[in-house]
């Protein structure tokens, strides 16, 4: 459970999509005056160093974000809606160059307002203490050593009622493909209108049609699927594509991803083809 480390795939096509819908949920929530909490469950290291070592395989980031920011101002031309991602990464890297890049809660923490509160988890040991040096003067993030999904369930409803959860498990051990919708369904049970972004890798398609029918089934208004692949479906390859569930998505969000998905997926693939989904309800 504890082997994965994200640092070996920050900045690949997956987090390029994660980060982006992450920004765009956060985003939503600032529009209204009442303070949110984010709940990230599986936080990781907070910032990923970037590197290009000649004598291994080229690094998953290189055909992420490292080809994106290569073409940003095709990007922004084609997609100004890239504008804020291109900017939280640029901030990364004041001194030029790609070669730090943000995981999900310095992404969210850019969010924060005065009123608005961070909860963040990770069980790693190697990663938390990354995590709580990186927060450990900040009194709007609290960064706990603990199972996220536990956690997420013990802290809703929460004191704002307002949240945007991240579950993004590693999947190495099997089981989180139910134990993360069994969550979230827990989860709405306490607070109903709790945004959930529930984030998973296409290794086997027949996992990800699972999670699909068991998502259908929560009494929610609306459940949006968004996939991002580099190549087609191939069970002996690994991760082809990547995607996140978004349940209680905001209106804003199909219109921004049904312009930009086609946009990365034309970047990113890796085979010619275009491979993505962007669906409501499903």
């Amino acid at each position: 459970m504890l082997s994965y480390r994200h640092s070996f795939h920050a900045g690949n096509f997956a987090d390029v999509l994660k980060h982006i819908v992450l920004m765009e949920l956060l985003a939503h929530m600032t529009k209204k005056q009442k303070p949110f909490d984010y709940i990230d469950t599986h936080a990781g290291a907070g910032r990923y160093r970037l590197v290009a070592d000649k004598a291994e395989k080229k690094p998953e980031w290189c055909n992420g974000i490292g080809r994106l920011f290569e073409s940003r101002e095709e990007a922004l031309l084609a997609c100004p809606a890239l504008a804020a991602y291109f900017s939280v990464v640029r901030n990364m890297n004041r001194q030029g160059g790609l070669k730090v890049y943000p995981g999900s809660p310095l992404i969210a923490a850019s969010f924060l307002r005065e009123r608005d509160r961070a909860w963040l988890y990770e069980l790693h040991s190697s990663d938390f203490s990354l995590l709580e040096k990186e927060f450990g003067q900040n009194r709007q993030v609290r960064v706990e050593k603990q199972d996220g999904l536990k956690s997420l369930l013990a802290l809703l409803p929460c004191q704002s009622r307002r949240a945007v959860v991240l579950i993004d498990p590693s999947y190495e051990i099997k089981t989180d493909y139910q134990a993360v919708v069994e969550t979230a369904q827990k989860a709405l049970a306490k607070m109903a209108n709790t945004v959930i972004a529930i984030w998973y890798p296409v290794v086997e398609r027949s996992r990800i049609k699972r999670m699909q029918k068991a998502l259908e089934k929560l009494p929610v208004e609306d459940v949006h699927q968004y996939e991002l692949g580099i190549s087609g479906d191939d069970d002996d390859y690994g991760m082809t594509a990547a995607g996140l569930f978004v349940i209680n998505p905001p209106w804003t969000l199909m219109p921004e991803m049904k312009s930009l998905l086609p946009f990365l997926a034309q970047q990113l693939t890796t085979d010619g083809e275009l491979h993505y989904l962007c669906h409501k309800r499903v």
